[in-house]
C-alpha cells in the first residue's frame, strides 16, 4: 500500500522579518502559488486566515484548524530559530495533517470497536453463565448459594451500565443551549471545583465585555477537563492558569500549564476520540472539549509553550 505524505511548507525569515526562501508548498499555501520571497512575513500573515494568524501569535509549536465543518484542514506548526551567516533567522514549517489524521481516526474507531466488544464480552459472558447457574441452583433447591450468584450478576451489570454511560455521554452531546452568562459567576463556579490562577478581562465588568453567550454546563465540563489535565501533567499548581481575552466578535480562553508538554506524536493525536497516554484514561477529555468548542461554532488548538508546558486555546464566537 502506498501512503501519500502531504508536502511540508517551509519558509525562511530573516531578522528584518522578510521571507528569504519559500518552497513550492509554502507558495501554494500562503501565496496562491506565486513567489513570496522578499515579502514581509507579517504582511503575509495579515492576509492569511485568522486561525493561521492566531497560531503564530501564540508562539511555539502546535496544531490548528482552518475552514469549517464541511471543509476543514488540520495543520501542525513548527518554528525554530538559528544563526545563518552570523544573523538570527527563523525557520517555519507548516505540515497539513488532515489526511493523516483521517486515517488515524479510522484506526482509532476500529480500536474503539475492539475495546467495546471486549468489555461487553467480559461482562455478558459471566452474566449468562451465572444466570444459568442460578437457574440450576433454584431447580435443585440450593437457595443458600443463590444470593451470591445474583449479587455477582448485579455487580457486572452495573459495571457495564457505567461503561456504556461514559461513552454514550460523548456520542450524544446535545446541541448547546446558548444563554447570556456572566463570566465572574461562571468562573467562580469553575474555581469551586478546580484550582487555577485567573488572568484576563476584568471580571467585575458586567457590561457587554463581562457577559458572553454559551451553554454554561457544556463549557464548564470542557474547562474542567482541560484544567484537570493541566494539574495532572506535572505542572506546579500555581502555574495552572486560565486566561480570558476579548477578541473581535469572539472570546478566547487559554488554559496554560508548565508540565512536560506533548511530543509531536501525542500532539498530532491528542484531539482524537479515545486516544490517551494515561494508563486508565478514557481518551475523551480533549475530544469532548473539541466537540463542545466546535458545537458552539468555535475551535480548539494545542500548542507547546516556550519554556515548557502546554497551551490549550479555545475560541468561541459571540
Amino acid at each position: 500500500m502506498t501512503v501519500t505524505v502531504a508536502p511540508v511548507a517551509m519558509l525562511l525569515v530573516d531578522p528584518s522579518r522578510r521571507i528569504v526562501h519559500a518552497n513550492l508548498a509554502a507558495r501554494k499555501m500562503l501565496g496562491e502559488g506565486r513567489r513570496i520571497e522578499g515579502q514581509g512575513f507579517d504582511d503575509l500573515l495579515a492576509r492569511a486566515p485568522e486561525a493561521v494568524r492566531e497560531a503564530f501569535e501564540r508562539g511555539g509549536d502546535g496544531m490548528f484548524t482552518v475552514g469549517d465543518d464541511d471543509s476543514e484542514d488540520i495543520y501542525h506548526l513548527a518554528r525554530r530559530m538559528f544563526r545563518l551567516n552570523g544573523r538570527q533567522h527563523e525557520l517555519v514549517l507548516l505540515r497539513q495533517l488532515t489526511a493523516e489524521l483521517r486515517r488515524q481516526e479510522v484506526q482509532t474507531w476500529k480500536k474503539v470497536i475492539r475495546v467495546i466488544s471486549h468489555e461487553l464480552n467480559n461482562s455478558l459472558a459471566p452474566i449468562a453463565s451465572l444466570a444459568h447457574s442460578g437457574a440450576e441452583l433454584l431447580r435443585r433447591g440450593q437457595l443458600e448459594r443463590l444470593p451470591t450468584a445474583l449479587a455477582t450478576i448485579e455487580d457486572r451489570a452495573r459495571h457495564l451500565e457505567g461503561f456504556i454511560r461514559d461513552y454514550a455521554r460523548f456520542a450524544k452531546l446535545p446541541s448547546p443551549r446558548k444563554e447570556p452568562v456572566e463570566w465572574s459567576r461562571f468562573l467562580d463556579q469553575l474555581r469551586s471545583q478546580v484550582d487555577f490562577v485567573y488572568e484576563g478581562v476584568n471580571l467585575g465588568d458586567t457590561s457587554r465585555d463581562g457577559v458572553a453567550r454559551f451553554d454554561a454546563a457544556q463549557l464548564e465540563q470542557c474547562l474542567l477537563n482541560l484544567l484537570k489535565n493541566a494539574h495532572e501533567c506535572g505542572s506546579p499548581p500555581d502555574e495552572v492558569r486560565l486566561v480570558l481575552r476579548r477578541a473581535p466578535d469572539a472570546w478566547r480562553i487559554d488554559v496554560l500549564d508548565r508540565g512536560s508538554g506533548m511530543n509531536e506524536s501525542v500532539l498530532s493525536n491528542a484531539l482524537l476520540p479515545f486516544y490517551s497516554t494515561k494508563r486508565h484514561g478514557t481518551g475523551l477529555g480533549l475530544a469532548l472539549a473539541r466537540e463542545i468548542a466546535e458545537a458552539h461554532g468555535g475551535r480548539i488548538a494545542l500548542l507547546n509553550r516556550e519554556g515548557g508546558g502546554l497551551c490549550v486555546s479555545l475560541v468561541l464566537p459571540d
